[in-house]
């Protein structure tokens, strides 16, 4: 019997691939699974809030419904270090109750400021103050001042200033007029040519009385200490020239000319009292009484009435300690002005003793009319040298008054008030 040999009997073996294909086959699963791993490895975990963390309906990405890539890669080790859930959002009380927190605390340091800087800036009482508290009368008025020549001038500048505004009786009064360069100061030649005293033109009876004419001169004479300095003087006595009955401000008015013809004007102000309702003695006594430093000035009164007086006080190097003052209704008579130099700034300025009282003003306060004011003629200069103290001998107490301890008190509620309001928000207590 013959065979087909065109069909394969059951017993032939099926036909071997090529060698090269082989190894194809087996690398296959072995790249597959080597990426995987390195892939599971190197990729960086997914921030908390980005999408592959978080689903729909805000699940967790700890949740098995979501889980992170790396659980999801087969043969990746699992993360060591969980991811913290989502902070829940502070709920409408929460809010309201950090709100009213912030706000009382922002109010309680406002009461505390405000308590604190009352109290330290009344330890001391009004008459007796620090002199720093009061830097434009560390000294008597003597204004002085700049401004230009006019509006042709240019570059030039008058130099102006007086010896006093206040002149009372028989006290005369110097001006001193000077031109220099607006831009370096440096001086440059002028002349005062023409100079009239009169009424200050805003008053009421302005014009009543007849201007009075002043000589300047830059001679060494009439008050100008050094002949041709640049510095153009006159002294006017009012008593003397022309207003012997007048009682208020007077005003100097001059014309000044500088060189290249360019011309300028301007004027000086002061306070005149031909008769003073008071004068000093001369007289000082000094005394330590409720742990202060009383220094009593004697006072002859003329006219009846409120005075308002001030004084200060410098130390053994004559560096400016105090500033005092007085205002009280005084009897005609002899009479005695108080400055109290207060036991507590002693002890916190330290000063070197002896001190010495200088430069006490003062005048009697109108309660109506024009001027104001009948001013008493000052003592210029050391009126007194106290004698010398230990501070033990002085009190070292703050000065108390019912008008204080009232606002203390005030103050101190406000602070209270704001500490319950926190306190009740803590949960420590109502307010």
């Amino acid at each position: 019997m013959k065979h087909d040999s065109s069909l394969p009997g059951p017993s032939s073996p099926p036909a071997r691939p090529a060698r090269r294909g082989r190894w194809f086959l087996l690398l296959i699963p072995l790249v597959v699974g080597g990426g995987g791993l390195l892939l599971s490895l190197g990729m960086p975990a997914p921030e908390p809030d980005s999408p592959e963390t978080s689903g729909p309906g805000g699940v967790s990405p700890a949740s098995p419904a979501h889980a992170s890539p790396r659980a999801r890669v087969p043969g990746a080790p699992s993360s060591s270090v969980p991811v913290a859930p989502a902070a829940a959002a502070s709920s409408p009380e929460e809010a309201e109750r950090e709100a009213q927190r912030q706000l009382w605390t922002a109010r309680l340091e406002r009461a505390r400021f405000s308590l604190e800087s009352y109290r330290q800036s009344t330890r001391y009482p009004h008459e007796s103050r620090p002199i720093e508290e009061h830097p434009d009368r560390v000294y008597p008025a003597s204004p002085s001042r700049k401004q230009p020549l006019g509006k042709k001038g240019g570059d030039i500048s008058l130099r102006l200033k007086q010896e006093k505004v206040f002149v009372v009786g028989e006290e005369s009064v110097r001006f001193f007029v000077g031109c220099e360069n607006a831009h370096t100061g440096q001086p440059l030649s002028c002349e005062v040519h023409s100079a009239t005293a009169s009424e200050a033109p805003y008053l009421e009876q302005a014009g009543k009385i007849s201007a009075v004419p002043l000589e300047f001169n830059d001679s060494g004479r009439l008050g100008d200490e050094v002949a041709g300095d640049g510095t153009w003087t006159t002294s006017f006595q009012p008593l003397r020239q022309g207003f012997p009955l007048f009682e208020g401000t007077l005003r100097v008015g001059f014309g000044v000319r500088a060189s290249g013809g360019a011309e300028g004007n301007s004027f000086f102000d002061i306070q005149f009292t031909p008769a003073p309702p008071a004068t000093f003695t001369g007289k000082v006594r000094e005394v330590v009484e409720q742990g202060s430093l009383r220094l009593y000035a004697g006072l002859q009164v003329r006219k009846p009435g409120r005075y308002v007086f001030a004084a200060r006080v410098d130390d053994e190097a004559g560096v400016p300690l105090a500033y005092l003052d007085f205002n009280e209704e005084l009897e005609a008579g002899a009479r005695e002005v108080r400055f109290s130099l207060f036991g507590l700034l002693l002890h916190d300025k330290k000063p070197d003793f002896p001190l010495r009282l200088r430069d006490v003003e003062g005048f009697l306060l109108r309660e109506r009319g024009d001027p104001d004011r009948e001013l008493v003629k000052t003592l210029a200069g050391v009126v007194h040298t106290t004698g010398e103290y230990p501070l033990e001998r002085f009190s070292a107490d703050e000065w108390t008054s019912e008008e204080r301890q009232r606002y203390l008190d005030e103050f101190s509620r406000d602070v209270a008030d704001a500490q319950a309001h926190l306190d009740a928000l803590a949960g420590k207590g109502p307010p």
